[in-house]
């Protein structure tokens, strides 16, 4: 039964065979108005308009076909795109810091070399920690006894004074900033004069120094630098090396200058974004650093 079945689907299709290559070449072989052309005709014009009717009906169906497509092809590659951003960012915001890093190590290289500070050894340190305040007062470095550092020892960074370190352990040290409201140094202002005080933190103000006890009539002025003395003055005992940069003169009125013996002087280090510092440590004989008592 199932061998019958297989035969006559078999002859079947052979039959549909046979009558396709009759009509092919019966189609072929006739003139255009022959009436296998003359059906074909009829044909189109009768599903012509269906099938136009079909297009138009399913061309919405296709327009948002097409645009979810689109849509899920342009998110993809938006994210994509977000991930190569957050990546290019990732790496220049490396190159940036490194870059900060590098003019920081470039300016105390000048310094070293300007100063020619060889009474001391410097010991390059790492800042790893900040004061979180507003008023910050104090970074730490990772550098410390075992390195050779040891309390009152200046501290310079980023092209000028930072501060003098106020403790130490074995691997890290705590710098206390020349913003502190503790902290005090003698300098000397580069005029004429060469006019010397007292530099202290400005109250009220983490980013301005106070320079005191100078001459009421010293020819000071706007833009002139300011450098630590070098010699004892008044109540500091001791000395930091001359001629350290500290900051220039932002404010020279001469009504504070008259009264008061004082200018303001903005620090020559950024000391918000500190990034490396150099410790000067081991001094020589007879070299002192100054501090208060």
């Amino acid at each position: 039964m199932y061998d019958k079945q297989v035969r006559r689907r078999r002859a079947v299709l052979a039959g549909l065979v046979v009558v396709s290559l009759i009509l092919l070449t019966a189609y072929f072989g006739e003139s255009p108005s022959s009436p296998l052309h003359t059906v074909q005709r009829g044909i189109v014009e009768v599903l012509s308009p269906i099938q136009e009717g079909a297009s138009t009906v399913l061309k919405p169906v296709r327009d948002i076909a097409g645009w979810f497509s689109d849509t899920l092809h342009a998110k993809s590659q938006r994210d994509q795109l977000r991930k190569e951003v957050q990546t290019l960012e990732a790496e220049v915001a490396q190159y940036r810091g490194a870059w900060i890093e590098n003019q920081q190590l470039t300016k105390e290289v000048g310094l070293d070399n300007s100063l020619g500070i060889t009474s001391n050894r410097e010991v390059a340190g790492q800042v790893i920690s900040r004061d979180p305040t507003l008023w910050y007062a104090t970074v730490e470095v990772d550098k410390g006894s075992d390195d050779g550092v040891r309390v009152n020892d200046p501290v310079i960074g980023d092209g000028g004074l930072v501060g003098k370190v106020t403790t130490t352990a074995p691997t890290v040290s705590i710098v206390t900033l020349i913003t502190d409201h503790s902290y005090a140094v003698s300098a000397q202002v580069q005029d004429a004069a060469g006019d010397t005080g007292v530099l202290v933190p400005a109250v009220g103000n983490p980013n301005q120094l106070l320079l005191q006890d100078l001459p009421q009539h010293a020819p000071i002025q706007v833009g002139q630098q300011v450098v630590t003395a070098g010699f004892k003055y008044g109540s500091l005992d001791s000395l930091y090396p001359p001629g350290i940069p500290i900051g220039v003169v932002s404010n020279a009125n001469q009504d504070e200058l008259l009264n008061n013996g004082q200018v303001q002087v903005s620090p020559a280090a950024d000391l918000r974004h500190l990034d490396v510092v150099q410790i000067l440590t081991t001094p020589q004989a007879g070299t002192e650093r100054a501090q208060l008592p």
